[in-house]
């Protein structure tokens, strides 16, 4: 039958004239690649030369800054804007509703008017607005016509168009010092992510308030997007596409609310994040647990809820729950709007309907039989040798061989908000979708239903910033300092003349000689086992991670890497399948199984997927060039994770993510708060010892039984230091060159608290009570000069 088939178009189109044959030939296998070559040479054509950086005049965190600067890290301003504009498909929102959007009325919180693309009101996009928020302002350029902040960007999918992130919105950093400003390519941002969803949530709740159309609000905001003359010109359609983002928006923060249940204390914890930070692997697992869920899974959980009195009785009837699931489908894969009624129907207050009613504390019940609470945030890495490293992330979860870095980075798309139209294949698409390249990458082949991984998921985009990646160096040490007062100062010159070209007045200098060649040797003894000195400009450099296991005594706040390897939940249609695990081998994914498992499976699905919102010759042309150059121009290869971590076990196949990495440190001066968690402010305060009452510490050095060997403090012939603090605020960009990190005293930014977990400082005391205050700022001026 088939070959029937195939004879016959073989015969048409051997009636067809030649010349048709081989144009049409041409127009499929030469276009696609030309199209790439054309892409590859568009992406420097934005080049303003101050990259589209704007000041502040009126910053409320006291840090005020004129139009920022730029160190000198391997890329000119065409290379920034490229990177910063850049669609990795991510999807927050329709592009015009963030546009039009006002801000929010809270109390406390004074709102800003502004002009901004034509509009002149208190827009969520307001310079001001998006300063306090702390992520960065900019101003319009070609690839950025609406003035988006740095790492917002419009994404198109099947002809509509979103508002998403891009990588540089969480790694892209600043730094402020007396009305100067220097923004950091590839360093940590210092935004609130958690606050800004919120804010953006209440904002669109306010608008949607009245679907009367008598709120004025509401009027202005329909108005705007119909002006926009772009995706909408209906206004029940804008009224409802509100309601349904809405939704999506009220669905990740209910099941993202961060807590952390103490047993001892029998009490559950708020974990706020503050500025600086995410629990970015928390979110991403919730994610993909929400994606790959069943129906069945579902109903299951919630009948497993109780009531928090009560271990034995259940929190809803059999009818209840088929009441709260009554609207949702039956494919093996739930959706966004599906998991959003569910949510809503559980919150139904009409009883008399049959729904259960349920109040916050008993939706975070409901919420912790199906997901987990990302309980664990972490700093935003920062990005320079990236490309050349081992592993990446914190604890080394994702191996940077061969097509590691695109799997990496499709990961983290689907934590910030990529569009995941995963659904169940069905007839006989259903059928031959067994026999594709995603469903054997996934596991699926044995599955008699398989999920089709369709999503805005930008894969040749992902590779392309990947090898962008790959150009960019650390920041040097950009500060001088006066011979006479001591004071520091930024060196000043014309805008022609870079960072490191600038010089010092007179006899100044950036760093001592003598302060640096004695820190070294600190350095050497108490440090470079773990971190290695690199030459950040050497192409061929290799990074590697020295791991430290969460059980070594030296072991940092443990949450993120303990939930990392312990969080599971239901895998949906991956349950009985066969997956490979690094380490191990091959697996059975079980009823409850590692989220970091289902994440890998779902992952092989995104990336062995062609985007489907391309023509299909252009489809399969940039599908087969992410692959191939990720691995054609990767030179990392597989290698065994160094330092000390605990071995994969079939019983336990993520134990050797229970630790953390350490790296290296060029650049470090650019990066606080520090340590993982961010619970240090600055690099003083993380050369003292976490608790100096004690009456002995560690001097760094251990005996031959590799013990660290123990001084008391009359030994040492020195008085007890002063300890780490343990509140400190976070949120100002203003920077103090002595102790090398950002403004951590006044009234202004979040107040972090290091007695909770999540937030320990403890740690990483390597040598810290054995040194002199001497000796800590002779490491300090090494570690600038790095």
């Amino acid at each position: 039958m088939i070959g029937r088939i195939l004879f016959r178009i073989a015969l048409f189109i051997g009636r067809l004239p030649k010349w048709f044959v081989v144009s049409s030939l041409i127009a499929v296998v030469f276009l696609p690649f030309a199209g790439i070559a054309i892409t590859k040479i568009y992406q420097f054509a934005d080049d303003a030369a101050d990259r589209g950086a704007v000041g502040i005049a009126d910053s409320g965190f006291g840090d005020t800054y004129t139009t920022p600067e730029y160190l000198d890290q391997g890329w000119e301003p065409e290379d920034s804007l490229w990177f910063y504009n850049t669609t990795q498909g991510s999807a927050f929102m329709p592009y015009d509703f963030f546009l039009a959007l006002e801000q929010a009325e809270i109390d406390g919180t004074k709102k800003v008017e502004c002009a901004k693309n034509g509009i002149e009101a208190a827009l969520f996009i307001c310079d001001e607005n998006i300063d306090r928020l702390r992520y960065l302002p900019q101003h319009e350029t070609l690839f950025n016509p609406h003035a988006l902040p740095v790492g917002f960007v419009k994404e198109t999918y099947k002809g509509r168009d979103y508002i998403g992130y891009t990588c540089a919105a969480c790694h892209t950093g600043q730094v402020n010092f007396e009305g100067r400003a220097l923004r950091i390519d590839g360093g940590p941002a210092m935004a609130d992510m958690v606050g800004f969803m919120a804010e953006l949530t209440k904002a669109m709740q306010q608008t949607e308030r009245d679907p009367k159309g008598d709120n004025p609000r509401l009027d202005r905001f329909v108005e705007r997007v119909i002006n926009m003359n772009n995706d909408f010109d209906d206004r029940a359609e804008i009224e409802q596409e509100l309601a349904r983002w809405t939704d999506k928006r009220e669905l990740y923060n209910a099941v993202n609310r961060s807590t952390y249940y103490d047993p001892e204390a029998n009490k559950t914890h708020r974990v706020h994040y503050g500025y600086a930070r995410l629990d970015a692997f928390g979110r991403i697992y919730n994610r993909v647990l929400q994606h790959a869920i069943s129906r069945a899974q579902v109903a299951e959980q919630l009948r497993l809820v109780t009531d928090r009195n009560s271990a034995t009785e259940p929190m809803m009837s059999e009818a209840q729950i088929e009441k709260v699931l009554h609207d949702v489908g039956d494919e093996i894969i739930l959706r966004d709007d599906e998991f959003a009624k569910i949510i809503a129907n559980l919150r139904n207050p009409d009883t008399a309907a049959g729904y259960p009613a349920l109040n916050l504390r008993q939706i975070l019940r409901v919420r912790n039989r199906i997901f987990n609470s990302p309980n664990a945030p972490v700093s935003y890495p920062f990005l320079w040798d990236i490309p050349h490293s081992d592993y990446v992330q914190w604890n080394s979860i994702a191996g940077n061989a061969g097509p590691g870095p695109l799997g990496r980075n499709a990961g983290e798309v689907t934590g910030v908000f990529g569009i995941l139209d995963w659904h169940e294949e069905k007839g006989i698409w259903g059928w031959f979708k067994k026999f594709s390249i995603s469903a054997l990458a996934s596991g699926q082949t044995t599955k008699k239903k398989v999920i089709n991984f369709e999503s805005s998921i930008d894969l040749f985009n992902l590779q392309r910033l990947e090898s962008h990646l790959a150009t960019l160096q650390s920041p040097r040490w950009p500060f001088c300092r006066s011979s006479d007062t001591g004071d520091y100062y930024l060196p000043t010159g014309p805008d022609t003349v870079s960072f490191a070209e600038r010089q010092c007045e007179g006899d100044d200098v950036k760093t001592n000689k003598d302060m640096v060649d004695k820190g070294r040797l600190i350095y050497a003894r108490n440090c470079q086992s773990c971190h290695d000195v690199i030459d950040r400009s050497d192409w061929d450099r290799l990074v590697i991670g020295k791991l430290v296991s969460i059980e070594d005594p030296e072991s940092t706040d443990i949450a993120m890497a303990h939930n990392s390897a312990f969080y599971a939940g239901k895998p949906g249609n991956f349950r009985d399948t066969y997956q490979a695990v690094d380490g191990v081998g091959t697996v059975v994914v079980g009823d409850n199984a590692p989220v970091a498992q289902i994440l890998t499976a779902t992952t092989k699905g995104v990336v062995a997927t062609p985007d489907p919102d391309k023509w299909w010759p252009r489809r399969i042309a940039e599908w087969v060039y992410s692959l191939v150059m990720t691995i054609a121009d990767n030179p990392i290869k597989n290698s065994v994770k160094a330092g000390n971590c605990k071995p994969d076990t079939t019983a336990q196949p993520f134990n050797s993510i229970q630790a953390y990495r350490a790296r290296s440190l060029n650049g470090i001066w650019a990066t606080a708060p520090y340590l993982h968690n961010g619970s240090v402010p600055d690099l003083y305060n993380l050369l003292l010892p976490v608790d100096p009452m004690v009456e002995q510490c560690r001097i760094g050095k251990k005996d031959t039984n590799g013990e660290f060997i123990m001084r008391g403090w009359e030994t040492l012939g020195m008085p007890q230091p002063a300890q780490r603090v343990t509140s400190f605020r976070v949120g100002s960009r203003e920077f103090e060159p002595d102790k090398v990190g950002f403004r951590s005293d006044g009234d202004e930014g979040f107040e972090f608290r290091t007695d909770i977990r999540g937030n320990f400082n403890v740690g990483h005391e390597y040598g810290a009570c054995g040194m002199t205050d001497v000796d800590r700022y002779n490491l300090i001026e090494y570690l600038k000069s790095l």
